[in-house]
């Protein structure tokens, strides 16, 4: 594989006395998409700050197609980042507001150029009957559909998504899954798409990174962490129902539960004791009988 377009090494901020992130690396290649899973308080949004400029890592490098980075200012960067809230002018139109990023000094755009911009970015969404709207007389998912373009509209080098989908209905969500999708496909930009939505994860990244409590515990393909996961704590961030977990150990190649029961094969060089998962779509029906008292 070609060198990384994005590369991260050793990244770490602390705020205070509180560990932001620890040590992060990974990489992002060109045209990849890449999702960040974790929950609440994970380090998520502080690493895609530092990443777009708007904060500083403590330690660390990031370099894009191997030039450094780390201390450019963000209007170097040629970086897009989308958050959860929509963050539109409300005072302008969906046309005015896909506008707006071009007319920022230094752009040097004209007129023309700028609406070519606006109305291919408009196509793209299938937001063109909403150019003339106010932005915020739209729905929740048309709202979201122009903070996406406004950041397409500036052909950026790197997209960077905090939760874009988050304040939508489930429906939508999905809906707008499969449009983001198609569209950094169509675009051929490389993403960082953050989310603590299981679901998100599985179905829209190239890759998956797993981040918890400020590190990140595993880097794969979503089948990959999904049937091979390095910990109990990534199995768990996967899967719905939650995986099941039973702690195990092993007896002459077997594996024994706490009460001693014998469920399954031990491999010869594994550990003495091991935390079994079994997701459900794994369990199935036997036809043995096992005797029981049931109280009802």
């Amino acid at each position: 594989m070609n060198n990384p377009f994005l590369k991260i090494d050793n990244l770490s901020k602390n705020y205070g006395e509180t560990q932001a992130l620890s040590e992060i690396s990974l990489s992002l290649h060109a045209e990849e998409l890449l999702v960040i899973l974790g929950p609440t308080g994970a380090g998520k949004t502080t690493l895609l700050r530092i990443i777009a400029g708007l904060e500083a890592a403590d330690t660390g490098r990031i370099t894009v197609n191997d030039a450094d980075i780390t201390h450019q200012l963000p209007a170097e960067r040629d970086v897009a980042l989308v958050f959860q809230n929509f963050s539109l002018y409300p005072n302008k139109t969906v046309r005015q507001n896909l506008a707006f990023p071009l007319q920022a000094p230094g752009r040097n755009l004209s007129k023309t150029d700028i609406e070519n911009r606006v109305s291919h970015t408009a196509d793209l969404l299938r937001i063109t009957p909403l150019l003339h709207r106010p932005a915020t007389h739209l729905s929740g998912g048309e709202m979201q559909r122009v903070a996406i373009g406004r950041a397409i509209v500036r052909q950026p080098q790197l997209f960077l998504l905090d939760e874009p989908l988050t304040n939508l209905d489930a429906k939508l969500r999905e809906v707008l899954r499969v449009e983001l999708i198609r569209l950094q496909r169509d675009l051929g930009t490389p993403m960082i798409y953050v989310t603590h939505d299981r679901v998100e994860a599985l179905s829209m990244g190239d890759r998956i990174a797993v981040l918890s409590e400020g590190k990140i515990l595993q880097i794969g393909s979503p089948e990959k962490i999904y049937q091979q996961p390095n910990s109990p704590t990534v199995a768990r961030q996967l899967g719905y129902p939650p995986i099941n977990t039973i702690d195990v150990h092993k007896q002459q190649n077997q594996w024994f539960t706490a009460s001693n029961q014998a469920i399954m094969t031990a491999d010869h060089n594994a550990p003495s004791n091991a935390t079994l998962g079994i997701r459900g779509e794994d369990i199935s029906p036997h036809g043995g009988e096992i005797p029981a008292t049931i109280e009802v």
